[in-house]
């Protein structure tokens, strides 16, 4: 059998291995609880003994167990190193190195270890998500540890995580004050690129930071399919992290004060506009590292607004997307974020009293999210007890939220 020459074939396309997904009903409940950066485990209703790892009876008397936060501190009692592995993703990043951790909770537990960690030291406990999406316990220093942007930081570490500096983003709207804090917060994290989406009709002269070396302007319309394909095409380096900040707010309700092509156009933005952005962009974060897609959404999502009918409506639809859109990329390892926020301090909300989540504020919660590689992350007052209390009882938080 002869082979066409050497020069001739096409390169091997590097396949994103994952860690392996397989878990059990318990273990994704764990994982739906370290999506939202929480670090709990199950604790027995009947002798209140703390279970590692999470089953489906107390270990101790076969009682009820019921999630609740717990402590993060530990003592690192032993280590090793894997060096062979039949797992594909494991394989690809040996040695890795595990250990055997006292939790103060109770309970000993297998952890991944931070490469500054010892036998009979201190350690911070983190429910962190893999790449897959899952939960996994990961010891940290307790004294601190260095920035995860730090080349020298912990490899293992990285790989749970989304560095910032020298990565390409694009920031999908920056003309609206949370995409303007967006930019400007990441060329102060480092970021190597920058694309600032900008629509025909925005101007850039007022903001100096569209100005900056590692900045690229775009004209960008989420509307229109062709011009979400065609920024995507000339941005100057390869893509590694989305950032959605578009939306269109306007009030009115359904049947009274009601404007329908205002209505139409916020799902446009901010429905349709994430499927175009998200459907022209994954292929490409699936083919970096450490691929991320974040969207800022309005808490609003949560429930039907009758002051603003058509912008709740659409960042419902929003929030239903991008969940989808989450599933779908685990399986590459693209990190799928979100981040909700209450009211913003800017043009849109200036007829709503305080408080509200300053641009600034919204920038710095997202490039936390992508430090601790939180799935769901809520910012401000307003949003985190709107989602305490939806958490808790959905159908009456839609009713007071209206009343």
């Amino acid at each position: 059998m002869t082979h066409p020459p050497h020069e001739n074939r096409e390169p091997a396309v590097q396949v994103q291995h994952v860690p392996p997904g397989t878990r059990s009903r318990a273990m994704h409940a764990l994982s739906a609880r370290t999506a939202q950066g929480r670090f709990m485990l199950q604790s027995c209703m009947a002798c209140a003994a703390v279970a590692w790892p999470p089953r489906d009876a107390c270990p101790q008397c076969w009682g009820e167990l019921a999630w609740a936060d717990q402590s993060a501190g530990a003592r690192i009692v032993s280590q090793t190193a894997i060096h062979v592995s039949t797992d594909p993703y494991f394989r690809a990043h040996l040695p890795w190195r595990m250990g055997t951790v006292q939790l103060d909770a109770g309970p000993v537990a297998m952890a991944h270890l931070h490469g500054a960690l010892k036998p009979g030291m201190r350690a911070v406990m983190r429910l962190m998500l893999d790449r897959g999406g899952n939960a996994a316990l990961f010891a940290l220093p307790a004294g601190g540890m260095s920035d995860m942007n730090d080349p020298q930081s912990d490899r293992q570490w990285r790989e749970f995580v989304v560095p910032v500096a020298g990565r390409t983003v694009l920031v999908s709207d920056a003309a609206h004050a949370m995409g303007r804090a967006m930019v400007r917060a990441l060329t102060q994290a480092g970021a190597g690129l920058v694309v600032a989406g900008l629509s025909a009709s925005a101007t850039d002269a007022d903001d100096a930071i569209l100005g900056h070396d590692a900045v690229q302007i775009v004209r960008l319309d989420l509307t229109d399919t062709a011009s979400v394909a065609a920024v995507l095409g000339m941005i100057e380096r390869p893509l590694d992290i989305v950032i959605n900040t578009a939306r269109y707010v306007r009030d009115g309700g359904v049947s009274r004060n009601a404007t329908l092509a205002e209505q139409q156009f916020a799902l446009e933005v901010s429905a349709m506009g994430l499927s175009r952005l998200a459907g022209a962009a994954a292929p490409i974060l699936a083919g970096r590292p450490q691929g991320a897609f974040v969207d800022l959404i309005s808490v609003q999502a949560l429930a039907g607004d009758a002051g603003f009918a058509g912008f709740a409506a659409a960042e419902s639809a929003r929030l239903s997307l991008v969940q989808s859109l989450r599933h779908e990329m685990r399986a590459t390892g693209v990190r799928v974020l979100t981040v909700f926020t209450g009211p913003t301090d800017d043009a849109d909300h200036q007829s709503l009293p305080p408080p509200k989540v300053a641009p600034a504020r919204l920038a710095a919660a997202v490039l936390d999210a992508l430090a601790q590689g939180r799935e769901q992350t809520c910012v401000g007052d307003v949003a985190k007890d709107a989602m305490a209390r939806w958490l808790v009882d959905p159908a009456l938080f839609i009713r007071e939220i209206n009343l």
